[in-house]
């Protein structure tokens, strides 16, 4: 059975604060009882027979374990409580108490609450691919991670034999023809799997067009296994990071998440890298491909992409730009002499990922950017202490469910505490899970960054980070605006929490840090380096707004109410410059207002995540209902949303196509539902009506289980407009954030 193991270290690993945060899986043969067993294999039964209808796990396997440690019971067969019940405070606070015990049990010892986190399907093959290359995947998987990874690619295949982008997805080149390589190299055969489904994802990729048709990403990594060709693929050229860092285009300018995958891929592309070409690998070529490999047009190859992967289409000067580096460019920096700048322009980018991998303790910024960069450092020394140090980090992206194993694309330890803390405040019985919040709050002053990258960090293109809080641990040291905002929010509302919660205040030195550079509308990870008109020469097919780190509403929001609540605690700390920060981010948010009164969440779903962050953050500034326009349009949209069983339901639609989207019929969304609640309630919704809150909040009481859990519904996270995200702990965070406010008004 499989052990899930919280702060742990382990051989080639260093950490800076005892691994906090840190969560892998081991499988031991002896652990669990048999009725622990019976219930995970029941729990992977029940989800392959309903993969269909419910595409998300439960996380049942991690939260049965955090359970038992702390003492209490889960209710495995989900079932819900049918009984009629009133809407009032005694009803309300028993939902809360009985919600607030479970979430309590699922709290790990280090304070977080731990969980999965799944996003791009193809993450997974990517991860494989390299462990392949590099002839360690029997060093790294043992053949029960490999069955379990097995596992979860099979449950996440569609009925028409491919796998989406995501796991509500229809089918697309890229994950099916990197989910059946997967396989293949696995050691699944050709023709295996349940249901015939090594065929039928053969057959799906050849009435496709074969794999020629993958996007750009896929191209990339099917070359490096030697499937595909170089000569197949758009140029990538190396040499755009000897550019100065003055240029637009140099690849140190560009967003963090797509320069971490840029620059790396634009290693193997001037390498034009190919791992050891197999029996396997050979037998791949015939079985991707419609026409025998030998007789493929490459140069024509490089130019298509399966209508249902583009999102994103190609602008015409970017076919110019690509036909000229393919055609004029790429032979002449590979002819002598002026091919000494290739040499240079690799040295440089290997030195860059050293750094990155070294800053980072060898997480990485993402999964997708750890493949890659675990690949470069592999192709650099082989034998390398370093290719250790990334070996030893595949376990922290590797999460066990019901549905099987999978490559998280990332962890968000922090960023879920920082919410759970908030929404436990919430709640006038906060006192009573006072351990709770003590252990959440040792966590968030732990994952604090300490530090700034090493050495003279700008010249690497990293921003500051000292005082700041990552998404996810503070080992990985990518410091990110709304976590830092978000954790500094919380730590000044302990500080004003009525009851002593047994835990020192972190130092007023530290939270100085976290205030250190108060600015306009905020991005994510950095400031802004480049123009908007750089996303013309997004090379990827399948994402938008890649380029650029632009500005958003939840971002600016989160720094509003944190900068606000610092300057009430210490007004006399920079207070011109926190002042004048307000004044612009709270003018920034009131510009990206729609006609329709919504606002574009980029990191939710959708519109009614970033309407609710923008109210909150006006609110944080003295604005409301009665002064502010702004705030009547986003009610007045809320209430116009509402369904007719009191929730709202938003699809994951709504982002990819920037217009509202209900999910397929009519269904509502606790999660969702939970979001428009607050930011009516912050908007003084019950002084005008409360019938539209009561209505919410009964239809979020009706779909609490016996044991105070709520069900895992569709994806409710997002990124990049075509790339919904999953956060497991949501739906209990924001349920009980909600009725412990509505519970104040009864």
């Amino acid at each position: 059975m499989w052990k899930l193991k919280i702060a742990e270290g382990g051989p080639w690993l260093k950490s800076g604060n005892s691994h906090i945060g840190r969560e892998t899986w081991e499988f031991d043969q002896n652990f669990g009882s048999n009725e622990e067993r019976d219930a995970v294999d029941s729990a992977r039964e029940q989800f392959h027979r309903n993969r269909f209808q419910m595409r998300h796990s439960s996380d049942i396997l991690a939260r049965m374990q955090l359970a038992k440690k702390n003492n209490f019971s889960l209710d495995l067969q989900k079932t819900k409580d049918e009984s009629p019940f009133d809407i009032n405070s005694v009803s309300v606070l028993e939902t809360l108490r009985k919600a607030l015990n479970y979430f309590s049990a699922i709290q790990a010892h280090d304070g977080h609450w731990p969980g999965d986190f799944p996003g791009p399907l193809f993450t997974t093959a990517t991860m494989i691919i390299v462990l392949y290359v590099t002839e360690s995947l029997s060093i790294t998987l043992s053949s029960e991670h490999c069955k379990e990874i097995c596992r979860y690619l099979y449950n996440r295949q569609n009925i028409d034999g491919g796998w989406g982008l995501h796991a509500e997805g229809e089918s697309s080149m890229l994950s099916t023809a990197l989910n059946y390589t997967a396989l293949r190299l696995l050691g699944e055969n050709a023709d295996d799997g349940p249901d015939m489904s090594m065929p039928k994802a053969r057959k799906w990729i050849h009435d496709h067009g074969g794999a020629t048709m993958i996007p750009i990403l896929g191209k990339v990594w099917l070359s490096v296994l030697g499937v595909f060709e170089w000569s197949g693929v758009n140029p990538i050229p190396p040499e755009l990071f000897l550019l100065p860092s003055l240029v637009p285009i140099q690849p140190g300018r560009l967003w963090s998440h797509f320069r971490m995958a840029f620059i790396p891929m634009s290693y193997l592309y001037g390498k034009k890298f190919v791992g050891p070409i197999t029996r396997l690998v050979i037998s791949l070529r015939a079985e991707l491909h419609v026409h025998p490999y030998k007789k493929i047009d490459w140069k024509q190859a490089r130019k298509l992409c399966a209508k249902e992967d583009v999102y994103n289409p190609h602008t015409w000067l970017q076919e110019c730009l690509s036909d000229c580096l393919y055609n004029f460019g790429e032979p002449f920096l590979t002819c002598w002499p002026v091919s000494f700048m290739r040499k240079k322009a690799l040295k440089q980018i290997a030195e860059f990922l050293k750094y990155e991998d070294e800053n980072s303790q060898y997480i990485c910024i993402g999964a997708a950017q750890k493949a890659l960069s675990m690949l470069c450092c592999w192709i650099e020394k082989s034998n390398s202490d370093a290719f250790k140090c990334h070996l030893a980090r595949v376990a922290d992206f590797l999460w066990v469910g019901e549905d099987g194993m999978k490559v998280r694309v990332c962890a968000g330890q922090l960023w879920d505490v920082a919410f759970a803390v908030q929404a436990i405040l919430a709640c006038n019985i906060a006192e009573e899970y006072r351990s709770t919040l003590k252990k959440a709050h040792d966590f968030i002053k732990d994952s604090q960054i300490m530090d700034n990258p090493s050495g003279d960090f700008s010249r690497k293109y990293r921003h500051i980070s000292k005082g700041g809080w990552g998404f996810q641990v503070a080992d990985q040291g990518w410091q990110v605006s709304d976590c830092t905002a978000e954790a500094l929010k919380v730590l000044l509302l302990l500080s004003k929490f009525s009851l002593d919660i047994g835990c020192d205040q972190i130092e007023t030195c530290r939270l100085h840090d976290a205030v250190n550079n108060p600015n306009g509308g905020y991005g994510t990870w950095e400031l802004a380096r480049t123009y908007p008109w750089m996303e013309i020469f997004n090379m990827t097919e399948i994402y938008a707004d890649i380029m650029v780190e632009h500005q958003y509403v939840e971002c600016t929001s989160s720094v509003i109410q944190a900068l606000a609540l610092f300057r009430e605690k210490y007004p006399g700390h920079r207070k011109d410059e926190i002042d004048q920060c307000l004044r612009r981010a709270t003018a920034f948010i009131e510009k990206l207002q729609n006609d329709d009164g919504s606002w574009f969440g980029s990191w939710g779903i959708c519109f009614t995540y970033g309407t609710w962050f923008a109210i909150e953050g006006l609110s944080a500034v003295g604005q409301s209902y009665g002064n502010n326009i702004c705030i009547r349009k986003a009610c007045k949209f809320l209430l116009s949303k509402q369904q007719r069983n009191g929730g709202w339901g938003e699809s994951h639609l709504s982002s990819r196509t920037k217009a509202y989207t209900n999910l397929d019929g009519e269904k509502s969304h606790v999660v969702n539902t939970a979001w428009a609640m607050l930011a009516l309630m912050k908007a003084g919704q019950a002084e005008r009506d409360p019938i539209p809150l009561q209505k919410a909040a009964r239809f979020i009481m009706s779909t609490q289980l016996s044991d105070g859990d709520f069900p895992q519904e569709e994806m409710i996270g997002s990124f990049l407009k075509n790339g919904p995200l999953c956060y497991m702990v949501y739906r209990n965070i924001f349920p009980i954030w909600a009725l412990g406010e509505y519970q104040k008004l009864t």
